[in-house]
């Protein structure tokens, strides 16, 4: 009985505290989009959260850390729905199309544009800023899609070729569009027949590249 009683406490303890780190994230998330990197801080944050600053330093030990972290939870879920939609066993080009239809949702929405100008704007001067956005979003995407590029490769649908490249190639033709323009603002959102016309285009120009000989 003390044992489990033991765990009990243990497991309600562990969860305020994963409680108490996902609000913190939320909290920093809204913080660092309205303030920007360098006007985010840690006592601001703690503040807003209206606790000490010692509990925010338990969680996240620098800025630095903190922004990783948000960038995490914000990236983990579409990684999660990305990996599902890479589907080895369906037609190629109806998956690609998805992949790039359901990138291109992504890298659209508000919070996204939001986020990526940010980090435009003060890369510059907060160089671990900007590799902390590249590790965490744009790489981690282009990794997923080049194992499955990588996968069509072995089976014959692609033709041979470096897949990370490849990833890069299918990412740059549907983002080059729509994606680019709602960054300087030439357009202020991307409608469903434009993310669908985008994806047509990628998809079209990467299987005359890549396609099997």
């Amino acid at each position: 009985m003390p044992d489990r009683l033991s765990s009990s406490v243990l497991s309600r303890r562990e969860a305020r505290r994963r409680d108490r780190r996902d609000a913190i994230l939320n909290v920093a998330a809204h913080y660092f989009l309205e303030n920007g990197y360098a006007g985010t801080t840690m006592s601001g944050i703690a503040a807003t959260l209206g606790g000490s600053k010692g509990t925010l330093w338990n969680h996240f030990p620098s800025k630095e850390e903190l922004f990783a972290s948000v960038l995490e939870q914000v990236t983990a879920t579409y990684r999660a729905h990305l990996y599902e939609i890479l589907d080895p066993c369906g037609d190629l080009v109806t998956t690609l199309h998805r992949v790039c239809v359901s990138l291109l949702q992504k890298v659209t929405s508000p919070e996204a544009i939001s986020l990526h100008r940010l980090v435009m704007s003060e890369a510059g001067r907060f160089p671990e800023m900007g590799r902390i956005f590249y590790e965490r979003a744009p790489r981690l995407t282009r990794g997923l899609i080049a194992d499955f590029l990588a996968g069509a490769m072995e089976r014959g649908q692609l033709r041979k070729d470096d897949p990370q490249a490849a990833s890069r190639v299918l990412t740059a033709l549907v983002t080059s569009g729509c994606h680019q323009q709602m960054l300087v603002g030439r357009i202020s959102a991307a409608t469903l027949d434009m993310i669908a016309a985008e994806a047509d285009f990628a998809v079209g120009i990467f299987m005359r590249a890549y396609g099997p000989d």
